[in-house]
Parts: C-alpha cells; sequence; structure tokens
C-alpha cells in the first residue's frame, strides 16, 4: 500500500484528495464520534499498539490506539476517545503519562469499549477466561486443563511441592480448616520462589507468584484456624505478597508491586511480626527509590526504627544500602557516603544465624551494585562503570539474575562515559544470557543502552551488538 490508497480499506486515493481517506471511509467515520470503530485483528499488530501492550499500560495503548494509521493522517483527538471513556481530555491526558492504572474494573471497562481482543490482554474481561502468562505463554484458568498446566508450570520455576499445588488450582476447594501444615507449606512456597527468582529472573514467575498469592489469600478468607495458625498463616502470606511486588519490580512493572507492599505491611502488623514489617518496608525503599527518593528514605529509615535492637550485619547493611542510594537519588553526595561508610561497617561484622532467609542476596557482590547505582544517580560514570566492571571481573555468586543486570549497568555506565566500544561489548555480553534470565529492568536498561549506541553503528563493536540484537529477534 502506497501513501495514495486509504490506509483503511486499501482504495485508492484522488490527486486532490488530502484528507489520508476515501469518500466511502470518511462517511462512515462520522459514526467514530459516538463510539469506537471496529477495527479489522491487523490493527493490533501495529508495532507501537504490540509494544503498548507489552508494556502493560492502558493509557499506553490507547495513545498507540489514537495515533494508528488505521484512522488516517491525523490521530484521533483526545477529546473523542475521552468521550467513549466518559473521562474529560485531561483526564485522559492523565492517563496516557501517567502511571500505569491498576483498578481492574475501570481496564476491563475500557478494553471491552475499545474492543481489544480478549488474547492480547494481561487481565480477563468479564465472562472471560482469566489470563496467567508464564515465560511468553498464555495459560486459561479452570478445569482440568489448567491444573496439568499448573503443574507444569510449577515445575519450571522450580516449586517442588508435591501434591499440595492442587489446592492452588483455580477450581479447587479451599481447605475448610488450617493447621501449620498449611503454614508451613505456604512458607515453603516463598523459599522457592526466592531460589527459582535468584536463577531465572522474575518474568518468568512473576505471574505465577501472583496467582499463588490469590490462592492462599483464598485460603485465609473462608477457613478456619486457631488464633497461634492464624499469626503465623498472616505473616507466611506477607512474605508471598512481599515476593509478588520485588518480582514486580524486577519485571518492570513497578504499578503491581505497591499494592503487595501495602498488604504486607498490613498483616505484619496484626501478626506483630517486625521482622515481616521491616522487610516490606526495605522493600518499599527499593520500589519507591527512582520515583519518590523521599519517601524512599523514610521507609529505609522506618525499617530501621523497627529492626533497632535485633537488625543483624547484614540486614543493617541492606537497610543502609536503601537509605545510601535514596540520598544518591536526592543528589545528597554527603548523605551517600555517610550511609555507604555504614553500610560497609555493618557488612564487615558477617554473617551472623540470626540473618533471615532473604538477606542472603547481600553480599559484596551487592553492595558494590549499589554503589555503582548511586554514582550514576550523581552523575559519576566512570566511577560507577567502575563498580559494575568489578562485579563482572570477580567470581560468579548464586545471583546470576543480579550479575546479569550489573553487566548491562555496565553498558549504561560507559555510554554515559562516552566508552561506546566498552558499552557495546557489555551489552553483547548480557544477550545471551537474557535468554535464561528474564528481568523487565534488565531489559528496560538494554534499550537505554541500544538507544544511545544507535548514532554508533559505525563502530565494529556496536554493529556486532546490532547484529546480534537481530539475531536474537529473529
Amino acid at each position: 500500500m502506497t501513501s495514495t490508497n486509504c490506509p483503511r480499506c486499501g482504495g485508492r486515493l484522488a490527486r486532490d484528495n488530502d484528507s489520508g481517506r476515501c469518500a466511502p471511509c470518511q462517511a462512515a467515520e462520522r459514526d467514530r464520534l459516538s463510539a469506537p470503530p471496529v477495527v479489522p485483528e491487523s490493527f493490533w499488530e501495529h508495532e507501537p499498539v504490540r509494544q503498548a501492550l507489552a508494556s502493560r499500560h492502558l493509557g499506553r495503548v490507547i495513545r498507540a490506539y489514537r495515533y494508528h494509521p488505521y484512522h488516517g493522517r491525523n490521530p484521533l483527538p483526545q477529546s473523542v476517545v475521552a468521550g467513549w471513556l466518559g473521562i474529560t481530555q485531561a483526564q485522559l491526558s492523565r492517563v496516557e503519562n501517567g502511571p500505569a492504572l491498576v483498578h481492574l474494573d475501570r481496564l476491563a471497562h475500557w478494553a471491552a469499549l475499545l474492543k481489544i481482543p480478549p488474547a492480547r490482554l494481561w487481565f480477563a474481561l468479564p465472562g472471560e477466561p482469566t489470563p496467567t502468562v508464564f515465560s511468553g505463554a498464555r495459560v486459561e484458568e479452570g478445569g482440568s486443563t489448567n491444573r496439568r498446566q499448573f503443574h507444569a508450570l510449577a515445575a519450571l520455576a522450580g516449586i517442588q511441592a508435591g501434591g499440595g499445588l492442587d489446592l492452588l488450582t483455580a477450581g479447587a476447594e479451599p481447605p475448610p480448616n488450617l493447621g501449620m501444615e498449611q503454614v508451613r507449606y505456604a512458607a515453603s512456597l516463598v523459599d522457592q520462589l526466592r531460589s527459582a527468582d535468584a536463577a531465572v529472573g522474575a518474568d518468568a514467575l512473576c505471574d505465577i507468584t501472583m496467582q499463588i498469592h490469590r490462592r492462599l489469600s483464598t485460603w485465609a478468607e473462608h477457613a478456619g484456624y486457631s488464633r497461634s495458625v492464624g499469626e503465623a498463616l498472616q505473616s507466611a502470606l506477607a512474605h508471598l505478597a512481599i515476593q509478588a511486588a520485588w518480582l514486580a519490580i524486577d519485571a518492570d512493572r513497578r504499578p503491581e508491586a505497591r499494592p503487595y507492599l501495602n498488604e504486607a505491611i498490613a498483616r505484619a502488623r496484626v501478626a506483630d511480626d517486625a521482622r515481616v514489617e521491616v522487610r516490606a518496608l526495605a522493600c518499599m525503599s527499593l520500589l519507591l527509590r527512582e520515583d519518590r527518593p523521599g519517601e524512599a528514605l523514610h521507609c529505609a529509615e522506618a525499617a530501621s526504627r523497627a529492626a533497632a535492637g535485633w537488625a543483624t550485619p547484614r540486614l543493617t547493611t541492606l537497610l543502609h544500602l536503601r537509605s545510601a542510594h535514596a540520598y544518591a537519588v536526592l543528589r545528597d553526595t554527603f548523605g551517600f557516603e555517610r550511609e555507604m561508610t555504614r553500610a560497609r561497617r555493618a557488612f564487615d561484622g558477617g554473617s551472623h544465624e540470626d540473618d533471615l532467609p532473604f538477606i542472603s542476596f547481600v553480599t559484596e557482590q551487592e553492595v558494590t551494585a549499589i554503589t555503582g547505582l548511586s554514582y550514576l544517580a550523581l552523575d559519576r560514570p566512570d566511577r560507577a562503570a567502575a563498580c559494575f566492571r568489578a562485579i563482572t571481573a570477580s567470581a560468579p555468586d548464586a545471583y546470576r539474575r543480579n550479575r546479569v543486570y550489573s553487566t548491562a549497568q555496565l553498558a549504561r555506565a560507559s555510554i554515559r562515559q562516552g566508552d561506546v566500544a566498552g558499552a557495546a561489548r557489555a551489552a553483547t555480553a548480557v544477550l545471551p544470557a537474557l535468554r535464561q534470565v528474564r528481568s523487565g529492568r534488565t531489559i528496560r536498561v538494554l534499550a537505554e543502552v541500544r538507544s544511545g549506541l544507535n548514532a554508533h553503528r559505525a563502530v565494529p563493536e556496536a554493529r556486532q551488538f546490532f547484529d546480534m540484537c537481530d539475531e536474537s529477534r529473529a
């Protein structure tokens, strides 16, 4: 099709037609002011629309919808689409440019209005099966097929909890009464998800973890249990919510993380479990440090106060690292250096028998990585690159996902330094690892590096990177 064809029906346009539409399509388009048009299936294959759907951000989907060539040379006005959705033009602008919507009723209503095919959505429309995305495959809930699929996906995730998984499938009835056996089962799932995450990254685990969380929360709502079991169950569900939140962060689905952390803090307080509350506050600080560094700093400080008197050296290290990075984003060099000094002093205290299981990732490489990220926030790419280069040169530890992320950050720091060849080499090293370790955060960093390298395709290392990208896509 050429520029002299109607983008809607493919018909030839007259030479004096400057509207971008043939006369029949212009007539049909007059009805668009009252309702969205019926679009062909190929409409949703347009690359900007596909990317917007992949981002799980309905505002971006709406913007890509408005700018689709199907509507002619000019995009649909915000005022028109806002009228379809029952909001104002200013509200639609905030939806398109603000954080992703998380209210399921609004997501479903607007998706149905725009006639987005259910199979392309990351949530269920009313009357449609609930989609669960795992390793790029879509799995429908319900029935015996779901039970087999759930077991297969759980095995891929590294979850080996035996017949108890039957309780987690969509059609299973929650047990009428809960005991410590079920609580221990829930805790074992959290441990296994944590181990799998360190090896394969969040993209392969996020949705299945959220599904497990929904099922176990249903247990707590409908089953009976004693007070002691109830407190232990609240703590276990809080740990699971924190795990789901962390996976949403690493999968670059940050708007989905905060409700889980809010829930975790509430459950921890119901159970009077300060250790779980500290973990949730530390994760909240991580979530907020880029967009709300002041609030992230408050969360880290609140966690430190809650942990006073019992925090081990490794936990103390983590909380000072959270504060240090927040200070760096706030461009407070003195605060950053003070907190990093405290973090390294605490880290020198070594591991402790009372260390909580989740704290095991606080290694020398993690301390160095946070130092590098902080130097990037302080516009010191030279020192950041030195930190990330030290990580890639050191012996690998058990956290392969973190190492891949640090290598991507080395490419990012190098491109900011002006070291094009070094950035391209680091970015090229990340590509094979992303086939096994899928992390949305890492992919986002790599996309930034790719954009920075785009003007340097003549450099041999950059050319090799782009060639490898093309091979991966193929």
